[in-house]
């Protein structure tokens, strides 16, 4: 019928959810295992949405089965219908990084060594197998449950991307994307430990290290200067927010947003740094401060929440996440899509040298801010794709399976060149 599961669901385990919360490319449920009543996150992609969300779909799928790590969510099962895919993660319990540090009554370099200590693990662990997360920020940092020791847990894989030659299509969350990236060079794993150093940077202070004081309204503008900033590796450890902060601190964030990514430390350097791994972080009470800066630049207020709903069907009960939209969220696509504009505008063979960036400012010129864009995907193949297979086998709910998969280390997933785009492609399909 052209209708399979895969791992521990079958037709009558895993329907159709009812209404639900969009996300750019997916609606997100809580799903509870009747058999078992064990959570679940349940990822829904429509293939009717397009090629690019069928293309996402199959890449979170890939890249997921690739992994196993402590400190990643793991994919415990996959499921396809006709019409749609669905994947179930590990349900992740905890708060995110920012509500727990405003829920501490002490707060320390120390706390933030062990979460940025926990990210680059699980950075360094990706990085080994060629796999460029490429959308790193607090807000994919998570704690895996509400214990007083919870680890911390990286989540959000629909830009990952396997590494086989450097990369050019730009992607990201506009904040922390690596200056090759802004500037439309071929880049790799490096933009991940730029990311790191930005997320390092704002739990130590509060502040974001490029801002502009534009008016979020004015979009062209705002992240014109925000670009330019990023490109001359212009930021400070400004006063009094850093007075604080150990010298030790300081050098890694410096080492980790290093403009030329050449230079930059990599995630396992990142961990033998003093900072990480050798006593230096200091143990002193900076929550004050960091507190009040949080609240200022990332006031809940931004926010937009939906009302909590749910739903039950057959086999697993659906729950409707709260979900958060910002206007800063809405403005990402759009700007991934301006900094793409060129590359379509010119000759495909005039991709721009390492080491000559382009002004920011020529991509955010033509595209009104409210226009919907899908370029923080991977791109597709051109043309429509091969009848739907079944996806990978995925784990059981109780054992993940997280073993690296048949297909080739080096397939990539948003298909740069022909041949490759169909590896990785055949390589999901064989799975099913």
């Amino acid at each position: 019928s052209g209708t399979q599961s895969a791992g521990a669901g079958d037709r009558t385990s895993y329907l159709h959810p009812s209404a639900s919360t969009l996300e750019e490319f997916c609606e997100i449920f809580r799903a509870k295992d009747k058999a078992t009543t064990k959570m679940y996150t349940c990822k829904k992609f429509l293939k009717k949405d397009g090629r690019k969300v069928r293309k996402a779909a199959k890449n979170e799928i890939l890249i997921l089965k690739m992994v196993k790590h402590p400190n990643i969510l793991q994919l415990v099962d996959v499921f396809e219908t006709k019409k749609e895919y669905f994947l179930f993660l590990e349900l992740a319990t905890g708060r995110e990084v920012f509500d727990w540090i405003l829920d501490q009554g002490y707060y320390s370099e120390r706390d933030t060594s062990n979460v940025v200590r926990q990210v680059l693990e699980a950075v360094a662990y990706l990085h080994s197998l060629h796999i460029v997360h490429r959308n790193l920020k607090l807000e994919n940092l998570v704690y895996y449950n509400r214990l007083k020791h919870s680890k911390i847990v990286i989540s959000d894989f629909h830009l990952a991307k396997l590494e086989n030659g450097l990369i050019k299509d730009p992607c990201g969350t506009p904040e922390y994307l690596a200056p090759e990236v802004v500037g439309r060079q071929r880049y790799g794993r490096p933009v991940d430990c730029w990311a790191i150093g930005v997320i390092t940077y704002i739990l130590l202070s509060g502040n974001p290290p490029f801002y502009d004081e534009t008016d979020d309204d004015d979009y062209e503008n705002h992240d014109k200067n925000l670009f330019r900033k990023i490109l001359a590796g212009d930021y400070e450890f400004d006063s009094p927010y850093w007075d604080e902060i150990s010298d030790s601190a300081k050098n890694l964030v410096a080492r980790l947003m290093e403009v030329d990514q050449d230079q930059r430390l990599t995630a396992q350097e990142a961990i033998n740094h003093e900072w990480i791994s050798g006593g230096a972080a200091s143990d002193k009470n900076i929550k004050e401060n960091v507190c009040a800066q949080i609240e200022k630049n990332f006031a809940r207020a931004k926010w937009k929440v939906s009302p909590f709903e749910g739903s039950v069907l057959s086999g697993v009960t659906f729950i409707k996440f709260p979900f958060l939209l910002s206007q800063k969220a809405v403005r990402v696509t759009t700007i991934m899509k301006r900094l793409r504009a060129p590359e379509h505008s010119e000759s495909r063979s005039a991709v721009p040298a390492a080491g000559a960036p382009a002004d920011p400012a020529a991509p955010l010129a033509s595209t009104d801010p409210s226009t919907p864009s899908s370029a923080a995907v991977p791109e597709g193949a051109p043309g429509e794709e091969k009848a739907q297979q079944a996806p990978p086998t995925p784990a059981s709910a109780e054992e993940p399976n997280a073993e690296p998969q048949a297909a080739e280390p080096t397939a990539r997933c948003n298909g740069e060149a022909s041949a490759a785009r169909h590896t990785a492609a055949e390589a999901m399909d064989e799975q099913g």
